[in-house]
């Protein structure tokens, strides 16, 4: 803004810039000099003109952040109208009482959609960071818990066990220790230094970059020698210690991801390390729908829109409002479709539940029926199935043995394991039976 102040004759321009009654947004969008300089801008007025009035009337509002850019000044952020809109909404839908009063999850369905979740936000978290693998191969291997046989595999586990740790360190404080912890199991195994596991950079390391595709360099993180305090001053903001006021607790947590993606701390796995510190952080505040929601997701589809905010963010005076719209646009559609799913989850359960009304299945069995009848070549182990309902390998045996002996699977040797099959017209044979009668 400084350079406009200085391009432009303020004694002579400066009522035609207040008369124009530029505001912090243009149509209500938090827009970027990229795109002001593509519009017209209002009469009387230069596009720098309007955009020195933008500046102007965003800098009334700005609040600052215990971040600090590699020149010392601190990151800011504006809370628009589209943002505290945003915001209501995730209040409203992300807290996870539509689910509870709506009766979409019950207490049976939580652990396999907490897996299906996890299974999600680890393989795509992997991919944006280069891992090369299919979903089906991915889902295949963390639901039998096989062994991952390359660096890709490896990574997609890794992101699945920090996953499943992160409910747990919700409960802690976030320290120094803690996300060098959730480092190093995102990572064991994954770098070209094995010591870089876990460990923040230290002075004398060639400090990581962050390059486009290019070539190009795009960011250009603070030296080493920074990074202790940096980091103690991260968790102390993740902690509400910073003395920078009321925080709303979605906009810390889109603000931690923002603060370790542009600290960028490690060799490698910075970015799985930041994702992974949100959703440490919405557990943290009370948002347990979280732990059905996978953000990389819908990262992945957009990559290009997830790199913008964040350099829009560093080179547009440290404006980190730029992220933080982008990111609750993330978590409005995350929340969105999973809703939409559920609610169409809900509505096959209460007719396979209408179906198989009188028998005695248990619930870890009328999910693996409802499963079979969408996907009849699909195939079931007891490692498969006790890792999807969260239960022990013999009460998944027992499962199993059970509906094979009541006709509904089939069961072949494959190597040292049994592997089970829906039966042939499983549908039919279902629609057969007197749903009175034990099935």
């Amino acid at each position: 803004m400084f350079e406009l102040l200085a391009q432009i004759d303020l004694n002579a321009r400066m009522p035609d810039i207040f008369t124009a009654r530029v505001g912090a947004t243009v149509d209500g969008k938090y827009v970027h000099w990229d795109e002001v300089g593509r519009k017209s801008p209002p009469s009387g007025l230069t596009r720098e003109e309007c955009w020195l009035g933008i500046k102007l009337a965003r800098s009334n509002g700005m609040r600052a952040i215990p971040l600090h850019g590699v020149t010392g000044e601190e990151f800011r952020y504006l809370l628009t109208d589209e943002c505290l809109e945003m915001l209501h909404w995730i209040d409203q839908e992300g807290g996870g009482q539509v689910l509870i009063s709506e009766g979409v999850i019950t207490n049976a369905d939580r652990g396999r959609y907490i897996v299906n979740a996890l299974i999600e936000e680890a393989i795509t978290s992997s991919l944006i960071e280069g891992a090369v693998a299919t979903r089906r191969v991915a889902k295949e291997m963390l639901r039998t818990g096989r062994r991952p046989r390359d660096k890709s595999e490896r990574m997609i586990v890794n992101n699945y066990r920090a996953m499943t740790e992160i409910s747990r360190f919700a409960r802690q404080p976030l320290t120094p220790e803690l996300v060098n912890e959730l480092h190093r199991i995102l990572t064991e195994g994954t770098l070209d230094d094995p010591d870089g596991a876990g460990r923040p950079q230290r002075p004398g390391d060639d400090r990581v970059k962050v390059f486009a595709p290019d070539g190009t360099v795009l960011h250009v993180p603070p030296p080493a020698d920074e990074l202790p305090e940096r980091m103690q001053a991260l968790c102390d903001f993740a902690n509400g210690r910073s003395n920078d006021g009321f925080v709303h607790p979605v906009i810390r947590a889109i603000l931690l991801h923002l603060w370790l993606a542009y600290d960028h701390p490690y060799e490698d796995g910075n970015g799985r390390t930041a994702r992974a510190l949100f959703y440490w952080s919405m557990l943290s505040a009370g948002y347990w729908m979280f732990e059905y929601i996978s953000i990389s997701r819908i990262i992945y589809a957009g990559p290009a829109k997830y790199a913008r905010a964040f350099l829009y963010s560093e080179t547009d005076e440290l404006d980190a409002t730029y992220f933080v719209l982008h990111q609750q646009g993330v978590l409005r559609q995350a929340i969105d479709e999973l809703l939409s799913h559920l609610r169409t989850k809900m509505t096959e359960a209460r007719e396979t539940t209408a179906l198989l009304r009188a028998s005695t299945l248990n619930h870890r069995q009328v999910a693996l029926i409802s499963h079979a009848l969408k996907h009849p070549d699909a195939e079931y182990t007891a490692v498969s199935h006790s890792r999807s309902h969260r239960v022990t390998e013999q009460s998944a045996r027992n499962d199993l043995q059970d509906l094979l002996e009541r006709g509904m699977l089939t069961r072949r040797l494959v190597g040292k394991r049994y592997v089970f099959d829906p039966v042939r017209n499983l549908a039919g044979l279902l629609e057969q039976r007197d749903t009175r009668t034990d099935l």
